[in-house]
């Protein structure tokens, strides 16, 4: 039995409270301890608290010490909206960017997402893993302990399947925990340009069924807004995914309203994500609803829009709201929970304690692992990262750079730096 005693934690952030993804006020409570210690056994936590009465515990003394040197300790990263599964980064789309070509225009004239399909189709289940088992060594580095993993750059059902696969066979090698999302419906493939809704059948009655039957994905999502999916087409692909047991997520109002918000109510999804042109009537809805608001303002600030989604809006408005990186090759080559956490304070009005909130707690609610991620107590996986750090809003506070020391997966340390000695 592996027991493990983490100890002189100067500060451990907890996150003890009430069940399910913080709202409002709640958001604000982030359970601080100041000289904390964390009670581990076979990967899940047993006591978690002030280090007198941990230490108390009957089985402390039989666990192997882990002394964090008055470091942070809080839950590990969240990160519930990303498209980790490409061939290649789209480095053509940045310069035009940089040119000054805009994001709709840039994928009018065949970039953007269509421009990853080719390369993905293109590409091995093993090519598409092995780039996926790069990426998750650089997610662990930065604290991120769950990872979302979207399917989307392959737009037709052997492609969507492979990277799917792909998924499954880069978890079986690393630390990092990645859930399986179906995204068929992310844009519609260049053969099928003429027949949107060709295309959407296709999702519905081919994608769906297939990812749903061989245990590849536990989610759908489709891109609502402008130039991709309809309202229509959109609560038809997350209506078939409930038929199959895919829990619905929707990216909705970024490029514009679109009524993405709308469907995410009606249709009881798990998370809305972007919400950038969100009206009160929306928000009002998806409260109602009990969605997550997820919102990624890493995208905003690699597009170079100038503007963010406020996440002081929905918060004020009554909505939990979970941060996420959107790691995608086009519009947020990001791997660092901790830029979004900066960005989430400096652009969306958000409170350290707010974005950190956001980026565990909420964020594994928005993956449907509220029961089990994002909080430091009982019964809880022993998932958690050690910051090189005296306060917890140094987290928010330093941008451009790595505070993480150390990371702790299901009680097992799977990171840590040079600097680190246990």
């Amino acid at each position: 039995m592996a027991r493990t005693l983490l100890v002189n934690a100067g500060q451990l952030l907890t996150f003890q409270g009430p069940r399910g993804p913080r709202s409002g006020p709640a958001m604000g409570k982030v359970g601080l301890y100041r000289g904390g210690a964390v009670l581990i056994e076979d990967g899940a936590i047993v006591a978690a608290g002030l280090h007198d009465l941990v230490s108390r515990h009957p089985d402390a003394p039989k666990a192997k010490l882990l002394d964090v040197g008055g470091r942070v300790v809080l839950p590990g990263f969240v990160d519930s909206h990303a498209h980790p599964v490409f061939a290649a980064p789209r480095l053509t789309d940045f310069e035009l960017r940089a040119r000054g070509k805009g994001y709709e225009e840039i994928a009018a004239a065949g970039g953007g997402i269509l421009s990853s399909v080719d390369a993905v189709r293109k590409a091995s289940e093993a090519q598409l893993a092995e780039r996926l088992d790069r990426w998750a060594g650089r997610f662990i580095e930065c604290g991120t302990t769950t990872l979302e993993a979207k399917s989307g750059y392959g737009l037709d059902l052997d492609s969507e399947l492979k990277c799917l696969r792909a998924v499954r066979l880069a978890a079986s090698r690393t630390a990092l925990e990645l859930v399986p999302t179906l995204l068929g419906a992310h844009a519609v493939p260049p053969e099928l340009r003429h027949d949107p809704h060709g295309y959407v059948r296709r999702v519905c009655e081919e994608m769906i069924p297939a990812a749903a039957q061989g245990g590849l994905a536990r989610f759908t999502d489709v891109f609502c807004d402008r130039g991709y999916f309809s309202v229509e087409q959109a609560e038809l692909v997350l209506r078939a995914g409930l038929k199959h047991g895919l829990k619905p997520k929707i990216h909705a109002e970024q490029l514009c309203r679109s009524g993405g918000a709308a469907v995410a109510a009606r249709v009881g999804a798990v998370s809305a994500d972007h919400l950038d042109h969100a009206s009160p009537e929306d928000l009002a809805a998806l409260k109602a609803a009990g969605v997550v608001a997820t919102l990624v303002p890493a995208a905003n600030y690699f597009l170079g829009l100038g503007r963010y989604p406020s996440g002081r809006r929905l918060i004020d408005a009554g909505l939990p709201v979970a941060l996420a990186t959107d790691f995608n090759p086009g519009t947020a080559p990001c791997w660092s929970m901790q830029l979004v956490l900066s960005l989430a304070c400096t652009q969306l009005g958000m409170t350290p304690e707010e974005a950190l909130c956001a980026a565990t707690v909420n964020g594994a609610c928005a993956l449907g692992l509220g029961e089990e991620l994002g909080v430091l107590e009982p019964g809880r996986r022993a998932d958690l990262i050690v910051l090189d750090a005296d306060d917890y809003r140094e987290a928010c506070y330093y941008f451009g750079g790595n505070q993480v020391a150390l990371v702790m997966k299901r009680g097992s340390v799977v990171h840590r730096t040079q600097e680190f000695r246990v």
